[in-house]
């Protein structure tokens, strides 16, 4: 069974930029989907980025231009690398893993990592 380990996050101006990372532990990485979610306080988690098996990406209309997914199979992982952040980018930010295609529904996922924190000052 994977394991995913978070880092990364933190607090940043508005404009700035963070980057998170997730790394797996675990056998066959390279045939997992990967997303990232977030959760802001008092809403649901919600999609924000995915990379598949093939390297093909997908990102939530909000954040295309601003944010870029990358996997990397030789050391298992996946980083955000999110750009020009906004106060409305806050939120504690996951990875969660699913066998292939990736699905934009948290429900769809079994494998979590521990989460990160992610805020934005105006």
């Amino acid at each position: 069974q994977v394991q995913l380990v978070q880092s990364g996050g933190g607090l940043v101006q508005a404009g700035g930029a963070l980057r998170l990372s997730c790394e797996a532990s675990g056998p066959s990485f390279d045939t997992y989907a990967v997303s990232w979610f977030r959760q802001a306080f008092g809403s649901e988690r919600t999609f924000v980025s995915s990379v598949d098996m093939k390297g093909e990406k997908l990102y939530l209309g909000a954040v295309k231009g601003r944010f870029t997914i990358a996997r990397d199979n030789a050391k298992s992982t996946v980083e955000l690398q999110m750009n020009n952040l906004r106060p409305e980018d806050t939120a504690v930010y996951y990875c969660a893993v699913r066998p292939s295609w990736p699905s934009p529904a948290p429900s769809e996922y079994l494998v979590w990592g521990q989460g990160t924190e992610v805020t934005v000052s105006t």
